[in-house]
């Protein structure tokens, strides 16, 4: 392989084993607009806010009194789904904890929000169980929490989007110098004969 050409897929490789970089119009070289993606000091803060609001429901979660529902009639499962949603509220905090150490990870940022939805699943049907069993005004406080939250998840969301983004055009970037590499190995060598001159 040509030393330019592995020069190049060199380059490409590191770049997208860097941190991704902020995302950027093309409306003006000169001064180009970021938007999107946020670097890790930014979002670092975001995923720690989303710990912390987590944590929150773990005391709403203990005031639900599931063996009273179970009194008047509601399915013995809501019991199985307290103790649930504290451990899943648990592993989101600690997860999200933990990729604020590192939050350039794809794969770990997906798995941190689809644990967040699966969470918020868990909880909209305690809450129903709540104003069904016990005091709305309980329902509404557990409601609160979430809402809290959402401005920082939100962001969050909306960083992974850019973050795939990122990736994505960095592979497409790696494609094209294998591509122009690939050519270049298999391209003909140029001739050696030498010109025989007139004389």
């Amino acid at each position: 392989m040509p030393r330019a050409c592995a020069a190049a897929l060199f380059v490409a490789f590191q770049a997208f084993a860097q941190p991704a970089q902020p995302l950027q119009t093309a409306s003006s070289p000169t001064s180009p607009t970021v938007v999107g993606l946020e670097n890790d000091w930014d979002i670092a803060p975001v995923l720690q806010e989303i710990a912390k609001h987590t944590d929150k429901l773990i005391p709403a979660l203990d005031r639900i009194d599931a063996r009273s529902w179970v009194d008047q009639g509601a399915s013995e499962t809501y019991a199985e789904q307290v103790q649930l949603a504290k451990d899943m509220a648990k592993e989101v905090a600690a997860a999200a904890r933990e990729l604020a150490e590192n939050p350039e990870q794809l794969a770990a940022s997906i798995n941190v929000f689809i644990r967040m939805k699966n969470l918020d699943m868990m909880l909209v049907s305690l809450e129903e169980g709540i104003r069904k069993y016990q005091k709305p005004a309980d329902a509404q406080a557990l409601a609160g929490l979430e809402v809290e939250a959402s401005r920082s998840r939100e962001q969050f969301q909306r960083y992974i989007i850019n973050l795939a983004a990122a990736r994505e055009q960095d592979l497409k970037v790696m494609d094209v110098e294998a591509q122009r590499c690939r050519s270049l190995v298999t391209a003909p060598p140029p001739s050696t004969a030498k010109s025989i001159k007139k004389k």
